[in-house]
């Protein structure tokens, strides 16, 4: 693996866990709302990655010259976004603007607690996805100090 190579496969990491945290934070900011545009109240939504496989001219070259017919897959990518539709819970305040005609208000199926949970997993992922290229980076310039 090349040293361009690693830090594509670091940087495709950080990307991916950036849109988990902004997805998080997004359904951290919705714990309370009661009514969306789509009609009742928010849902929950979850990131799912892939493995990514976009390899440059070059290794596809090599990989062509030994006669290998596949590369392996490259970093990270995020495959979708998806909504999770299991019901929010049903609290009984019919002073709520957003109360059916029983008095009952569905809220979001926000569990905060697991939200920050997810927070701290994927705040580290991206911390180790920074060590990774920072160890590349070490790697290369130790190479350039022995050919030196």
């Amino acid at each position: 693996m090349s040293f361009w190579e690693s830090l594509r496969i670091g940087a495709s990491g950080l990307l991916a866990q950036r849109l988990r945290l902004d997805v998080i934070s997004n359904n951290i900011a919705n714990a309370q709302t009661t009514r969306t545009a789509e009609g009742g109240a928010y849902k929950r939504q979850d990131v799912v990655f892939s493995a990514e496989s976009k390899p440059s001219f070059l290794p596809e070259f090599i990989a062509a010259r030994r006669g290998l017919t596949s590369l392996p897959d490259k970093g990270v990518a995020v495959s979708q976004i998806t909504t999770d539709d299991t019901p929010g819970q049903r609290i009984y305040d019919p002073t709520h603007p957003d109360a059916d005609p029983n008095g009952y208000v569905t809220y979001p199926n926000v569990n905060p607690v697991v939200e920050m949970t997810n927070m701290l997993s994927a705040t580290r992922s991206y911390e180790a996805n920074l060590m990774a290229i920072d160890a590349s980076k070490r790697m290369a310039l130790k190479a350039l100090d022995i050919i030196r």
